[in-house]
C-alpha cells in the first residue's frame, strides 16, 4: 500500500521560507524510475492547481509561473521524499499544499499541510 504523507507546513511571515515534505511509503523514489512528483495547491472555494513538478528518471522540474524563480522542486531517493523549498513567500501562496506522486498506472495523494503567510 502507497502512502504519501505531507509535512513542514505553517505560518510565516511574508518574504519567509518554508520547506515541504513529501515522504513516500510503499514505493521507491529510485532515480531510474518513471513517476512524478507534482505538487499543488488548493484555496477555499478553488479546484488544485499545479505548482511545481519534478520529473524522474532525469530531474527535470517544472514550474508555475507565479512561483518560478521562488520556488524549487527537489528529491531525495536515499530519504525516499520530495521537497518543496519555498522562498520569498507572498500573502497569495496561502494555501493548502499536496503533494501528487503520479506513476504510469497510478496517482498518489497526501492529506495536504496548510502554508499560510501573514503579518
Amino acid at each position: 500500500q502507497v502512502e504519501v504523507a505531507e509535512s513542514g507546513g505553517g505560518l510565516v511571515q511574508p518574504g519567509g521560507s518554508l520547506r515541504l515534505s513529501c515522504a513516500a511509503s510503499g514505493f521507491t523514489l529510485s532515480i531510474y524510475s518513471t513517476y512524478l512528483i507534482n505538487w499543488y495547491r488548493q484555496t477555499p472555494g478553488k479546484g488544485r492547481d499545479v505548482v511545481a513538478t519534478f520529473a524522474s528518471p532525469g530531474g527535470t522540474t517544472n514550474y508555475t509561473d507565479s512561483v518560478k524563480g521562488r520556488f524549487t522542486v527537489s528529491r531525495d531517493n536515499v530519504k525516499n521524499t520530495g521537497y518543496l523549498q519555498m522562498y520569498s513567500l507572498k500573502p497569495e501562496d496561502t494555501a493548502v499544499y499536496f503533494c501528487n506522486i503520479r506513476t504510469l498506472r497510478s496517482s498518489y495523494w497526501g492529506q495536504g499541510t496548510q502554508v499560510t503567510v501573514s503579518s
